[in-house]
């Protein structure tokens, strides 16, 4: 008998993994008839000092981020999901979905992609394996 999931949290930036997750969080929630959480992290330790001090910039970079959210909950909508909610939070990505947002969310069920790593970095952990790792909840790792 196959898992019937009602809370789906996918991350999501601008990576080809994340979008593979996006597609395969689309099926699972049409499949299910659940609820789709899209959510991005703003990553503020990216940012140089300069930038993470400006307000403006920040907030320029919150924007974009919302704008993609957009773009995002639109491919929901055209692939029939019908709950659809969107979040921006900020903060170290894995820290941040498994700390904050999986509890306030209540997600049954984590998607997230996982870039394939070459040479040195494959040695060194992964936003994917910390989260699965960490996660009090399921964790679908797509690649």
């Amino acid at each position: 008998m196959a898992t019937k999931f009602q809370r789906i949290l996918v991350g999501v930036d601008d990576s080809a993994d994340a979008l593979l997750a996006f597609k395969y969080a689309l099926h699972q929630a049409k499949r299910d008839d659940a609820a789709l959480y899209i959510v991005s992290v703003l990553e503020k330790d990216q940012m140089n000092v300069y930038q993470a001090l400006d307000d403006d910039f920040v907030h320029g970079e919150r924007q974009t981020l919302e704008t993609h959210l957009q773009d995002y909950r639109q491919q929901a909508e055209a692939a029939g999901i019908t709950q659809i909610h969107t979040l921006v939070a900020e903060g170290n990505p894995g820290e941040t979905i498994i700390q904050d947002v999986i509890p306030y969310v209540q997600p049954d069920l984590l998607i997230i992609g996982s870039e394939a790593k070459q040479g040195v970095r494959r040695h060194f952990g992964s936003q994917a394996a910390y989260m699965a790792k960490y996660s009090p909840i399921s964790v679908l790792v797509i690649r």
